[in-house]
């Protein structure tokens, strides 16, 4: 009778044997290195790391404490004299000061409820429409231009017998028809609807981004409650669109505190300085009439604004961050 069991190999025999008598370790992908083994040790990343730090430093850290130190004096760019705070109590009589507070609050707020708001809607309803991602592309486009070719065909547009002016008197409105930059406050009113026609397309994309990601499920099951409409957008949409909405709102207040390129081509800040803002007069002060310490004031106000309000912003929009509970 023929005996059907297989013996084990002699070489697998023998190398099991070896094992067992060196008792060699093997470590298993779950055990842990040792900090010390790490390649490099921990300063391994610090070269990689100096020059962006050094780039920082050199654009950012520096000049700002460089204005601090700056706004306690008295320079025109030849000769300086220690002041204190004059410069600060200058801010609270300049009437100029107070104008461009002003014009910077409206930019602030014209932002929000025009390209913000008309982003949020437009992106609402193109999403999933027939010819939405192409109603998309036409918003977005104005967007790709440059600030400066903007600005040049507004003033094409707005001028006191430029092509709007044209456009009401041709139709009869000849009363409608305004030197919309030689006013205020419509010059400044007039400079927002320029930047809105631009700015529109980039939260336009963000928001269609963040109508894409949200689960369809969701959607379907509000439909299947009867949510529809206002009721749909307010409950269902609107929420989910927080993360978004978020970034634009804070993308939109920093670039409104800052807004600069649009107003220097198209007005240069007048007549008479009325259309200004913090950004174009610390600008004007420390640049063209020499102003070094005030408008390092004004610089240093104007960071500030950017600073505490972003940080007041984010922490009401995320509480649960360790950050915004500092």
């Amino acid at each position: 009778m023929t005996d059907t069991t297989t013996p084990a190999p002699a070489a697998a025999t023998a190398a099991k044997a070896h094992r067992a008598r060196r008792r060699i370790p093997t470590r298993t992908p779950h055990q842990a290195v040792r900090p010390g083994a790490r390649r490099g040790g921990p300063l391994a990343a610090l070269p990689w790391a100096l020059p962006a730090s050094a780039f920082v430093g050199v654009l950012l850290v520096y000049p700002f404490f460089r204005s601090v130190y700056g706004s306690f004096f008295e320079d025109n760019g030849f000769t300086s004299s220690y002041t204190g705070i004059d410069n600060y109590t200058r801010l609270a009589d300049d009437p100029i000061f107070g104008r461009s507070l002003l014009n910077t609050l409206m930019w602030v707020a014209g932002t929000l409820l025009l390209p913000v708001l008309l982003g949020l809607l437009i992106a609402v309803a193109t999403h999933r429409s027939r010819f939405g991602g192409v109603a998309q592309l036409v918003i977005v486009l104005p967007f790709a231009i440059s600030a400066a070719a903007t600005a040049v065909l507004w003033n094409f547009m707005l001028t006191s017998d430029g092509a709007v002016n044209q456009f009401l008197r041709g139709v009869g409105l000849d009363s409608w028809a305004q030197t919309w930059l030689l006013e205020w406050p419509q010059n400044t009113l007039a400079l927002i609807v320029a930047s809105t026609w631009q700015a529109t397309g980039i939260n336009v994309v963000l928001f269609a981004i963040g109508l894409r990601a949200n689960p369809r499920d969701t959607v379907e099951a509000a439909q299947l409650d009867g949510a529809s409409g206002w009721r749909m957008f307010r409950y269902i949409t609107l929420p989910q669109l927080r993360a978004v909405t978020v970034v634009v709102v804070g993308m939109a207040v920093v670039n409104s505190l800052k807004a600069f390129d649009m107003i220097w081509i198209l007005t240069k800040g007048g007549p008479s300085r009325s259309s200004e803002t913090l950004a174009l007069t610390m600008y004007r002060e420390a640049f063209r009439l020499f102003h070094v310490g005030y408008g390092s004031a004004i610089a240093l106000v104007l960071s500030v604004i950017v600073v505490a309000s972003s940080w007041a912003y984010l922490r009401r929009q995320m509480p649960d961050t360790g950050w915004a509970k500092a």
